[in-house]
């Protein structure tokens, strides 16, 4: 009997063992994960188990891609301490934590999170690749005591934060490299945040010391890459959090249904790859040549990144110069001529211009509100030695050697050196003679050449005094105008601007399709003479958009002034903007809720890079689903910038004399001639609320009785009968409950006082929070229409001396 109960316990105990988490994403106290066991994530996209690199028995505990071939480890638990057989287990212990034991029960690694309940801990596997131990008990939703996003080994997956100090001259290590392809422990390449002098670029160190830099962040991109346009803009951000002094660093790519991610290489490079269903493919890679190889060409030497090759600065030599002849270059360059800052009588020193450079290491940011400014910065202090102006970043001034600096071909930024008064007249009489040699040599054919091409400059440059006049400032802050197209260019891309290319009107003008030469559509929107937006709103446009770069905002590609026409040309949007199809019975159906919601998304974080996240902070003033454009897979982009206003510094709310924007749209307080970041809350709200009901809040009354949208949606607020308010196309039983939240949402956006709005950050954490949890709203603005005078007041407020409306929709009140 005795030998017969040991069988029974045996088998029970092997069976739960051995059939454990074979359709489970999760370890619990009663299971628990052997060598030969693994699990899967929800939609199977990840995998958790034992596995043993190429050409090693060790084993270790990591998380793969479950559908690519050939194991693609991106995590690794004990990848510093493995395992030498097959004994391991991975277990919730005693004290609640997730460890990793061997065949002598000694703990291999331990998530060691302090003061858990062992009975309450359970790690889960999720889609996103994220391992996380949570802790719950009968009446709590899990808690998350622990997660692997937060201990990355050499791959960076969408969906992680890590955070760094927002100053710090320390090396702020996120991500290690494996020593080898046979052996994931941390090797000789890490990968971090560097934030000196407050200035956060993303660095590579081998060995500790710098290998690669990538120059520092202007709030889109990271200035010191090559084709900065086009590399790191796959959804990466580095956010600054406020009042915390830290940093958040994350990416999200554009095709969500992709398998993507960054990889540190073990021979120090990082690169972006996605899987195409039968390979990886790679993107952005760094460093991409010999050339971004930090401090390469040594102090003052510069890297010409085309051809990777060294040389001098101007005004310097090679400070040894057989070095240099050989091929050593890392001893870098010293001055011809000495400065005579400070030193009286004499030429003084004066500054050199380089343009398309990546900025020198270790810049000091210093208050300085326009590139002369910073200039002043400079001369007024014979320390400093270059400086350079980013619109974005403000002003950068260095003290220090000019270390890892390159030339690109495009991109950079302009780089100011500070040289001896002499060596800028050598380089002046340089181009001279050359000039004077050049002309003699060519004689008559140049001379006809010269002819032709005087007279194409004299019309370009009438043109451009023309376009000049349209330089503006915003503050102190200088900014000019984008590229420039022609009238005849576009005249013709637009078919003569044929009604049939014509894509809709707004208070602006008319707007086009248009197909240029090289078979690019655009867009261009053309001012019209009766349009009662003018000079102003076009200019204000052309600032405010055409330094913004985001995925939820329309890219603005150029501007035509010529003459009486004013044009705006962005990218071509196929399925033109959100009312084409929130208000179409027969479009309505392409927008399900997921759309719906993700185009609720896509504006939230537009806003939140306007009012939060770019260097000059942004409030829209005319937010409404005409100015929602919507890509091919109808993302959605904020445009018309028409209206919108430039806050510097501190400020956060301002006043206006001239009230623009759209009635039905405009905060209570924005009436009255008050504006802030919270009036694009209101109009959001408004926009929430449509999205749900699928209803336009400016025809509202005609159906219920008086009431405005907001007002309907109050009263069905206080009667508990908020299932009423619901588009039917898009009421699902398992979107109730999501739905449900955003008509909350909604109304708090719409809150007749704004210091009771959420700011659009707050309103991205609420989308992702449980309905019982968000605060209830109070009684919105606007809740009835005033139908007896609504033409007379409409009326009053539209030839208001003090009071403009865009005219984009024009409805009685």
């Amino acid at each position: 009997m005795a030998l017969l109960y040991c069988l029974v316990f045996f088998l029970h105990y092997f069976c739960s063992q051995l059939c454990f988490a074979i359709d489970s994403n999760s370890i619990t106290t009663t299971q628990f994960l052997l060598d030969s066991q693994s699990i899967v994530s929800r939609n199977a996209t990840f995998k958790l188990g034992f596995f043993s690199p190429p050409n090693s028995a060790k084993r270790y505990v990591g998380i793969w891609f479950n559908q690519v071939p050939g194991m693609t480890v991106v995590w690794v638990a004990n990848r510093n301490n493995p395992l030498d057989d097959s004994s391991g287990v991975l277990q919730i212990s005693d004290n609640g934590n997730l460890q990793l034991i061997n065949g002598q029960k000694v703990i291999i690694w331990s998530t060691n999170v302090t003061s858990l309940a062992a009975e309450n801990s359970t790690a889960q596997l999720l889609d996103t690749g994220n391992l996380i131990l949570q802790q719950s008990n009968s009446t709590d939703t899990p808690r998350k005591v622990w997660q692997s996003f937060d201990h990355p080994t050499n791959t960076f997956l969408p969906g992680m934060e890590p955070t760094v100090p927002k100053t710090s001259n320390k090396k702020n290590i996120i991500f290690q490299s494996w020593k080898t392809p046979s052996d994931p422990s941390v090797g000789s390449i890490s990968v971090g945040i560097g934030t000196p002098n407050g200035l956060p670029q993303i660095f590579t160190w081998k060995d500790g010391i710098n290998y690669w830099r990538s120059g520092p962040f202007d709030g889109n991109n990271f200035i010191g890459l090559p084709n900065v346009d086009n590399t790191l803009k796959d959804g990466f951000v580095l956010q600054e959090n406020d009042g915390n002094g830290t940093y958040d660093m994350s990416f999200e790519p554009e095709e969500a249904s992709l398998l993507f991610n960054y990889l540190v290489t073990t021979n120090g490079t990082i690169i972006e790859q996605y899987w195409n269903d039968q390979t990886w493919i790679p993107g952005w890679v760094a460093p991409s040549s010999a050339c971004e190889i930090y401090g390469k060409c040594g102090p003052f030497g510069s890297c010409i990144h085309d051809s990777a090759t060294c040389k001098c600065l101007p005004g310097f030599k090679p400070k040894f110069d057989q070095e240099w002849r050989k091929g050593n270059t890392s001893s870098g360059c010293v001055r011809r001529t000495k400065l005579r800052c400070g030193i009286q009588g004499g030429n003084q020193d004066n500054f050199l211009r380089l343009q398309t450079i990546k900025v020198p290491d270790n810049p000091l940011q210093i208050s300085a509100f326009s590139s002369d400014g910073c200039k002043t910065k400079c001369v007024t202090n014979c320390s400093c030695l270059a400086y350079a102006y980013h619109l974005n970043i403000g002003c950068m001034i260095w003290y220090q050697d000019l270390i890892d600096t390159q030339s690109f071909s495009a991109g950079g930024v302009d780089l100011y050196i500070r040289l001896a008064a002499s060596e800028l007249g050598q380089s002046k009489s340089h181009v001279k003679v050359a000039i004077i040699t050049s002309v003699a040599i060519t004689g008559a054919v140049v001379a006809a050449i010269s002819i032709y091409f005087i007279r194409r400059q004299m019309m370009q440059r009438g043109k451009r005094e023309q376009s000049n006049r349209y330089k503006f400032e915003v503050g102190q802050l200088e900014l000019h105008e984008p590229p420039l197209y022609t009238y005849d260019l576009l005249r013709i891309a637009t078919n003569n601007f044929d009604e049939s290319n014509k894509l809709g009107e707004g208070g602006f003008g008319p707007v086009y399709k248009g197909i240029l030469e090289s078979g690019q559509e655009i867009a261009v929107k053309r001012l019209s003479k009766s349009s009662g937006q003018g000079l102003e709103e076009f200019m204000t446009e052309v600032k405010v958009i055409s330094k913004l770069q985001h995925r939820n905002l329309v890219r603005l590609l150029g501007c035509c002034i010529e003459g009486e026409e004013k044009m705006l040309v962005y990218e071509y949007m196929p399925n033109k903007s959100l009312d084409a199809f929130l208000f179409n019975s027969q479009r309505q159906e392409h927008l399900s809720w997921e759309k719906r919601f993700s185009v609720i998304e896509g504006i939230c974080r537009g806003l939140l890079y306007l009012h939060r996240d770019s260097r000059l902070r942004i409030v829209h003033r005319d937010l409404k689903p005409s100015n929602i454009l919507l890509d091919e897979d109808l993302n959605p982009k904020i445009s018309d910038f028409g209206m919108a206003r430039i806050f510097g510094g501190n400020q956060d709310q301002a006043n206006t004399r001239r009230v623009v924007g759209t009635y039905g749209y405009m905060s209570p307080e924005y009436t009255m001639g008050h504006f802030s970041e919270k009036s694009d809350v209101y109009s959001f709200g408004v926009i929430l609320l449509e999205i749900v009901s699928g209803r336009r809040n400016s025809t509202f009354h005609r159906d219920e009785k008086s009431l405005t949208l907001m007002g309907f949606a109050w009263k069905l607020w206080n009667e508990g009968d908020m299932i009423s308010f619901i588009d039917p196309t898009i009421l699902e039983p398992c979107f109730q409950r999501s739905i449900l939240k955003c008509i909350q949402i909604g109304l708090l956006c719409v809150q007749e006082l704004s210091k009771d709005r959420p700011n659009i950050s707050t309103v991205i954490s609420m989308l992702d929070t449980d309905a019982e949890h968000l605060p209830h709203p109070n009684k919105p603005p606007f809740t009835e229409w005033d139908i007896s005078s609504e033409d007379q007041q409409s009326s009053s407020l539209l030839s208001s001396s003090t009071n403009t409306y865009s005219t984009t929709i024009i409805q009685g009140r």
